[in-house]
């Protein structure tokens, strides 16, 4: 397959990296790319589910508006960017963790384009709005460790130049900065909802990855779901371990299982294929799985809150 975009570098990133990928030897490669799971889909559900579904709603819808807006804005600057990932033109540079594992690693509308990183852009602002809205010692610094070593893994792994990594550190800062002052200053929800996404539809006219649609789709399903809850189920955060994993892991199961049962009508060509009809399909799947973890399944919360009751009486 033809990798298409644009090839532009500093000397020294390629240097950096060839460097790097060659003296901190395969075990050491093998702990940095964990850290690349801070950035990742799996892991950030988690984290948010966690906060969200059990810890502080309003905090994890902060921390979710926060990290998804910044993902849908990332994506839209790649679009616009087309920078090729470093192991498309330097021999020197090896992949050594891909984004999307079932598609070709040249594949560009599958794997991303490389400017600003998605991961570091993902973990600034989900940590980011977590430290700005907890003013606790442990919780800044781990905003500022777990981007710092998320970003490092990128570069390590061969998937993005530094500068990648510095454009989507930025990013995410400004991100969790726009979203906060606008949560402020927009005392009504829907209203708020609707700023935000005009900033992210303008994408469908000239974005041709599939990150984007996947970030679209995850913010309209968030937004949806987020309102839903508002004037239908209000559910109540809890602080019972075992119904705080229980919360997550069941969130969880919802988000892998629904997300490969919404596949099933379609064949792995026309969802590998790129096309436009792929690519929204792909929108709409994620924001199916989005409304129903973020809106329908907190109803569920409820036959918790009567077990509960029941064990009272």
């Amino acid at each position: 397959m033809a990798v298409s975009g644009n090839t532009f570098f500093f000397p020294w990133e390629v240097s950096l990296m060839e460097w790097l990928q060659a003296h901190i030897g395969g075990a050491g490669i093998s702990i940095i790319s964990l850290f690349s799971m801070f950035g990742e889909e799996l892991l950030l559900i988690l984290i948010l589910g966690f906060v969200y579904w059990s810890y502080d709603k309003r905090l994890g819808r902060t921390m979710g508006l926060s990290a998804i807006m910044g993902l849908t804005w990332n994506t839209m600057v790649k679009n616009v960017a087309l920078r090729r990932r470093p192991y498309f033109d330097h021999e020197g540079i090896k992949i050594l963790r891909v984004v999307e594992r079932e598609a070709d690693i040249y594949d560009i509308a599958a794997q991303g384009y490389s400017f600003p990183s998605g991961h570091s852009t993902n973990a600034a602002t989900a940590f980011g709005a977590l430290a700005v809205n907890v003013r606790r010692g442990w919780v800044t610094a781990a905003a500022v460790v777990i981007p710092l070593l998320t970003g490092f893994s990128r570069v390590v792994v061969g998937a993005h130049y530094p500068t990648d990594v510095l454009a989507g550190w930025l990013l995410g800062m400004i991100s969790v900065l726009i979203v906060g002052l606008l949560e402020k200053r927009v005392k009504s929800t829907p209203l708020l909802y609707l700023i935000l996404l005009a900033t992210a539809v303008p994408g469908v006219f000239y974005c041709k990855s599939a990150d984007y649609f996947t970030s679209l789709g995850l913010l309209i399903g968030f937004m949806g779901g987020t309102l839903l809850d508002d004037r239908c189920v209000r559910f109540e955060n809890t602080r019972k371990p075992l119904w705080m994993a229980a919360r997550v892991l069941g969130g969880l199961a919802i988000y892998l299982a629904l997300n490969a049962v919404l596949k099933l009508p379609f064949s792995r060509e026309f969802l590998s294929g790129g096309s436009m009809a792929a690519l929204l399909a792909r929108c709409g799947r994620y924001a199916i799985v989005a409304f129903v973890d973020f809106g329908v399944y907190p109803m569920l919360f409820k036959l918790e809150k009567r077990l509960k009751q029941r064990k009272t009486d």
